[in-house]
């Protein structure tokens, strides 16, 4: 789930984004509530508008919008209220995780990508198509996993690269827009001391690039 406010461009109105777009999309409207399903009917985001009348204290915030366990059971209560049955996710986890190069090898129809099989948490393993520089074997990186919206506000959904399939998105240092990182492509490969699974926590790798 990826949830966002920006009322300097859209307004008052809480964007939720709950999967990817697919085909013709339907829209629901009920009084501040639209609900959007993909073609298969499928629910895959509301906006719920005057959404600080929900949530108060939203207007703090502005961009990509973590809410917490209370906020989310306010947005429920309301969705509920008004006949509303796909409701938001009770525990959000990041999307952001440190994941291990098991395999690199060339892409057949590309000179410059690479397909990986790169692991993530509980031993979950992802083909992920990379065309960063420096991929190789054995290196630790941060990976967007499919609904992760990125700091510039692209979100990450399963796609394919020149006929393969990729899911998910192996991060720069430039992308995750972490301090003094090289502007320039290639993956950021972490340290030894990041665990394999663990959220990659953004505040902690302010100091990576440190002089």
């Amino acid at each position: 789930m990826i949830t966002s406010y920006n009322p300097k461009q859209i307004g008052d109105v809480l964007i939720v984004v709950l999967g990817p777009k697919k085909g013709k999309q339907q829209i629901n409207k009920k009084d501040d509530i639209v609900e959007i399903k993909d073609e298969d009917g499928n629910v895959i985001g509301y906006n719920i508008f005057n959404v600080s009348q929900i949530i108060p204290d939203i207007q703090n915030h502005n961009g990509k919008v973590d809410l917490n366990e209370n906020q989310i059971n306010q947005v429920n209560e309301f969705l509920t209220n008004h006949g509303f049955n796909s409701l938001l996710p009770k525990k959000v986890e990041s999307k952001f995780v440190v994941g291990y190069v098991k395999s690199v090898k060339d892409h057949p129809d590309s000179s410059h990508l690479r397909i990986t099989e790169t692991e993530v948490q509980d031993g979950k393993t992802l083909q992920i198509v990379s065309s960063s520089p420096n991929m190789r074997e054995g290196i630790k990186v941060v990976v967007a996993e499919s609904g992760a919206m990125m700091p510039n506000g692209l979100i990450i959904w399963p796609s394919e690269l020149k006929s393969v399939e990729s899911d998910g998105m192996i991060c720069s240092g430039r992308e995750l827009r972490i301090p003094n990182a090289p502007d320039k492509p290639g993956a950021l490969i972490l340290p030894d001391s990041y665990k394999i699974g663990e959220p990659f926590n953004f505040e902690k790798a302010k100091t990576l690039f440190d002089e």
